[in-house]
């Protein structure tokens, strides 16, 4: 089994608290991207990113510093996003390092797939960027990242957001398992402001369950802790899980999908 996460946009450098493990294993191709992104001007990479002014220059002149050897951070320390939070990696116990980098992968636009404790440096690229001479990372990315996951499980548990997730699920094949956990909340129809005598097209539009970025990040983040915690060695197992408000609801559930909801009562929200 392996677990797939996103990874966060904003990331620190920490070379202290410890010491990363190893290096990426696509590296030679992270270069790749380095210097692609090296050889564009500023104002074709602030379209390649997406953000303001000042965070493009800034991210730019970051590209002729970057070394892909040295300064590094391990992974789950250098990503700081609510998941990472949640997850809280900083405060792991005995045995849980151990744990997450056996059994939960991160996949990235620019390292493609990594293992918590490789060594990384800060970066901005999301997955959906076009970028590379491919025309867009996934097809620079292609079949590679879900031929490391095969090469290591016949089991894939889906943690990350759609944009990552797709990196993968275009590629699975018969023999792969692949569960993927959502974190909801029940809705009813009159509260997606459902009324009677509405197109028949919206009727069957409508979804018991919605899932809300925030928390879904929150929950994705607490599911990895309770796996470490707990050393969840199969999928079902993950089905105890009970953080956040959340319990796995059987009713909304298939085989490979786990559907876990959280009340919002009294939360104002």
């Amino acid at each position: 089994m392996r677990f797939i996460i996103s990874p966060a946009k904003k990331m620190k450098t920490d070379t202290d608290t410890l010491a990363p493990a190893g290096l990426p294993a696509y590296l030679d191709r992270t270069q790749e991207l380095l210097d692609w992104m090296r050889k564009k001007s500023l104002s074709e990479m602030k379209a390649v990113w997406k953000c303001s002014d000042k965070i493009a220059q800034e991210a730019y002149a970051q590209l002729e510093k970057t070394e892909l050897k040295r300064n590094l951070t391990p992974a789950f320390l250098s990503y700081e996003g609510i998941q990472y939070q949640y997850m809280a990696p900083a405060v792991f116990e005995d045995g849980q390092w151990d744990y997450v980098e056996e059994y939960v992968r991160i996949l990235s636009g620019f390292y493609g797939i990594l293992r918590p404790l490789d060594g990384v440096v800060p970066y901005r690229l999301e997955m959906q960027a076009k970028a590379s001479d491919a025309g867009s990372l996934y097809a620079f990315w292609g079949r590679s990242l879900y031929e490391y996951l095969a090469a290591e499980t016949d089991c894939i548990v889906n943690l990350a957001s759609r944009e990552y997730a797709l990196c993968v699920e275009k590629f699975l094949e018969k023999e792969m398992r692949y569960v993927t956990c959502v974190f909801g909340e029940e809705q009813r129809k009159e509260d997606a402001g459902h009324q009677a005598g509405v197109l028949e097209k919206a009727e069957k539009a409508f979804s018991p369950v919605i899932q809300k970025g925030t928390h879904a990040k929150m929950a994705r983040g607490e599911m990895v802790r309770f796996a470490a915690e707990h050393r969840i060695l199969a999928p079902e197992g993950l089905k105890d899980f009970n953080r956040l408000g959340y319990e796995y609801r059987e009713e909304y559930s298939e085989k490979d999908l786990y559907v876990f909801c959280r009340s919002v009562s009294g939360e104002g929200d």
